[in-house]
């Protein structure tokens, strides 16, 4: 991409050129002898914060970590395009986006590929409270499996499962019937409360994951100033 510096009016001209289909981003582009991809992040700022967006420099944009956390969630989800989401956070470039999606995936998906591929098939037996604390761990983290089974070590197929009899039933759903376990509504309060604590274990959890790939998100925009 060209390093070029271009003045506000110089952007707006070419933005408005491409509005009025006068050009493609690489017509455009050559005219005020800059990059294609230039013009298209100019046309897409221009797009998410209208002329406002075009004054500032990008690199000395500073984003809330709560921000980044919530963007990379928001296209992880698979319910936004990346451009969608760079134009709901303000977002200037989907490069940068790109960047902390790929520090959140690095972070969570650490283990080797061989690892995973073992407990995609050997799961192992656990207790109610331990599947009720899975299901809300893997719900909490936008349904991503792959991070619950490195985290409980237990199989894809288990977790799946649970999850899909949560969402159908709730707490009852994830009662073995082949078993002597009792229904919720017979529960006893010691039960309950052993639920409740897995709950509150499994929301602590997940903060602790978020203020580590926090952390790591700060160092990414270290190293890139």
């Amino acid at each position: 991409m060209s390093s070029k510096k271009f003045d506000l009016e110089t952007k707006i001209n070419a933005v408005m050129a491409y509005e009025r289909n006068e050009g493609s981003w690489a017509t455009i582009a050559a005219q005020i002898n800059a990059s294609k991809y230039t013009v298209r992040d100019w046309w897409h700022i221009y797009q998410s914060m209208g002329v406002d967006g075009l004054c500032h420099d990008s690199r000395h944009n500073k984003w809330n970590e709560d921000i980044k956390l919530m963007a990379v969630k928001d296209y992880l989800s698979g319910t936004y395009s990346l451009y969608d989401v760079c134009k709901k956070y303000k977002i200037y470039s989907k490069s940068l986006l790109n960047r902390w999606i790929e520090v959140y995936n690095s972070h969570i998906n650490s283990d080797s590929r061989e690892k995973r591929q073992k407990l995609m098939t050997k799961g192992r037996k656990v207790t109610l409270e331990e599947k009720n604390e899975i299901v809300l761990f893997c719900i909490a983290n936008n349904k991503d499996y792959y991070a619950a089974m490195d985290k409980y070590k237990v199989s894809y197929q288990q977790i799946y499962s649970w999850v899909k009899k949560y969402e159908a039933k709730g707490l009852d759903g994830l009662i073995d019937r082949r078993g002597k376990a009792k229904p919720e509504n017979e529960l006893t309060e010691l039960d309950k409360l052993r639920i409740e604590n897995r709950k509150l274990a499994a929301k602590n959890a997940e903060l602790e994951l978020e203020n580590r790939i926090i952390k790591k998100l700060q160092e990414v925009e270290r190293r890139r100033y």
